[in-house]
């Protein structure tokens, strides 16, 4: 492993890990669904991740400006979307047991989370600040195969938080009932809608 490869995992790992509105979609997920739902979710994230860290790795300027310029647009649209995923979770009713994986319902998982982790541009300047501060900028900028070993990394470290989190929250899966599963889906529908009407409301 290289040292840019297994400092790209470091940054993305740190970057994934605080919980929000992704991080309760993937705990619900993984609840209703499987740890399945809940990872490919989680890996809908880290590919998001990874498109970011390519963009501030590889210093394309010109489409982070782009994003930036446009997110007022951007993150309203996410903050609909959220309204949206939380309104709908907070309103389904819990399967008794966990539905087997279909490839429609992983790869919808994988899309939603790709999209909403997107919805936030600013993720390029904190990827951007990051590999500054650790001078890491100078090392991928110039070099196409340290930059591609960088954003390995980042979505690597990132995938690897999201394997943990489904994990751990499928440890609980088991152990809840029907009622359990219910408050579930209606708190982390409160939660979602919340993230979304904040994403809102930090624009106006």
């Amino acid at each position: 492993m290289t040292p840019l490869l297994l400092r790209g995992m470091i940054i993305g790992f740190s970057i994934a890990a605080p919980v929000g509105p992704i991080g309760v979609l993937c705990i619900r997920r993984t609840l209703a669904q499987g740890r399945a739902a809940g990872f490919v979710s989680g890996l809908g994230a880290a590919s998001a991740d990874a498109i970011y860290g390519s963009i501030a790795g590889f210093g394309l300027t010109l489409v982070s400006g782009f994003l930036v310029a446009q997110q007022t647009w951007i993150r309203i649209l996410g903050g609909l979307f959220l309204c949206y995923l939380g309104a709908r979770a907070f309103l389904v009713e819990p399967d008794e047991q966990a539905p087997s994986p279909r490839s429609r319902g992983l790869a919808g998982a994988y899309a939603s989370t790709l999209l909403l982790t997107l919805s936030n541009p600013m993720t390029i300047l904190a990827f951007a600040a990051v590999f500054a501060g650790l001078g890491l900028a100078e090392a991928g900028g110039d070099d196409a195969s340290a930059a591609a070993a960088l954003v390995l990394g980042v979505f690597c470290g990132s995938a690897l938080w999201w394997l943990a989190l489904s994990g751990m929250a499928g440890l609980f899966r088991e152990r809840l009932d029907t009622r359990a599963l219910r408050w579930v889906n209606r708190i982390s529908g409160i939660l979602v809608t919340g993230f979304g009407v904040a994403a809102i409301a930090s624009l106006l």
